[in-house]
């Protein structure tokens, strides 16, 4: 039986370890944490995340889990709310917001039904292990010693820090990000129902909230690439008059109010990249590992359940038709061509909007300032939002599941 060694039980890995297992592969899953709860992870599922998920037969068991489902977005700027968008009039279902350690939890009890699928829990990935020119599989550290992992293929998705990309030495192409993001929970104000979301624009920030599958209101406060540390500073309490001096008055006063019952705060420091060549000998690298995704448009689980798709694609008939070195090499190729033209577009996607609210250009807060109120009452603004929101929902590429 073929086996491949998979680093990371994140989205991309969970779900490629179940594909490929339920084809009668053998699959390890190497997972550094022992609870899937114990990392920051993004909740944004967005319609091609839940396409994916039901091209695995997992649309029932996803409907089941923790989420709430966003119908209505109001954009503010400031106090006042200048659009009200509704994705369903927009061509696409809104987001749903999805328990990711629910979900990992789900991936991996499905792939365990198959006998062919192993997990281990707090096992950290070192290394790779190399014969002559070929990754043959990885060093790991385990409560109970070091060791080596090998199989017919090493499949990294160990995230945007990836020890396997850095042990590859593969090479990527960054575009440089102007902002970070602090993210937290409050609880649920009465004033916002369980199916609307905010977004407050403003040169310089930005905030973006709605309501978490576990009944509390997620966060995110968009700030100035490296000024954490002046946040910081401030305090918990002079933190929140900062965000309350850009927010509707709503809003506001229940930061105020509730500022001690603010839990799980958590710096992301954004990256968006993409590495030049996704493989060497015996290796791929896949969701986050390749190709870190910017926070906007959520869509970093989505593209991770594509990647997932194609590569049960490509890999499943080579590994179970006994395809040697050069046909497992050749498949591992394909599934970067065949992913990279919509990710290279959807990251190149990602850059617009912190680009209009963080550009040092005069006219950046000119286009703000000035110009959004004509651009919402002329339609322009909807118009431009619509194009974006849709090709975030959908994905820019057909992807089906074959294997």
């Amino acid at each position: 039986m073929a086996h491949a060694v998979i680093a990371g039980a994140g989205p991309a890995g969970a779900s490629l370890a179940y594909l490929l297992a339920r084809r009668g592969l053998g699959v390890t899953l190497l997972e550094r944490q022992t609870d899937f709860a114990r990392e920051f992870r993004g909740e944004g599922l967005m319609p091609s995340g839940v396409e994916a998920l039901g091209a695995m037969s997992l649309g029932a068991a996803l409907d089941a889990l923790p989420q709430t489902r966003i119908e209505t977005l109001d954009i503010f700027r400031g106090a006042r709310r200048v659009l009200r968008v509704r994705p369903q009039d927009l061509g696409a279902p809104g987001p749903r917001m999805v328990s990711q350690p629910a979900l990992l939890e789900l991936l991996v009890a499905e792939a365990g039904r198959f006998s062919g699928f192993r997990l281990e829990r707090g096992v950290t990935v070192r290394d790779l292990v190399r014969e002559r020119e070929r990754v043959v599989g990885v060093r790991v550290d385990t409560p109970t010693g070091s060791r080596e992992e090998r199989g017919d293929l090493v499949i990294g998705t160990d995230g945007r820090a990836s020890v396997l990309r850095a042990r590859a030495g593969l090479r990527a192409r960054r575009a440089e990000q102007a902002f970070d993001v602090v993210w937290c929970k409050v609880p649920q104000p009465a004033f916002l129902d369980q199916t609307t979301a905010r977004a407050y624009l403003g040169h310089g920030h930005f905030a973006f909230l709605f309501p978490s599958y576990d009944g509390r209101l997620q966060l995110g406060w968009i700030i100035d690439k490296g000024s954490f540390g002046d946040l910081r500073r401030l305090g918990i309490e002079g933190w929140i008059e900062e965000m309350a001096r850009h927010v509707s008055p709503d809003l506001a006063a229940h930061l105020r109010a509730e500022g001690r019952a603010i839990t799980h705060p958590f710096l992301l420091d954004v990256v968006c990249d993409r590495l030049e060549r996704w493989s060497l000998p015996g290796l791929l690298l896949l969701g986050d590992a390749a190709h870190p995704m910017s926070p906007v448009g959520a869509q970093g689980i989505n593209i991770a359940l594509r990647d997932a798709l194609v590569a049960a694609n490509h890999l499943c008939p080579v590994l179970l038709g006994g395809g040697g070195a050069a046909e497992i090499d050749a498949a591992a190729r394909a599934v970067q061509e065949e992913r990279l033209p919509e990710v290279a577009t959807i990251q190149q996607a990602q850059q617009g909007p912190p680009a209009v609210l963080f550009g040092r250009a005069w006219w950046n807060r000119l286009l703000v300032d000035a110009l959004l109120p004509v651009l919402v009452r002329t339609g322009v603004a909807r118009r431009a939002f619509a194009a974006l929101f849709r090709r975030f929902a959908a994905g820019v590429a057909p992807v089906r599941l074959q294997a």
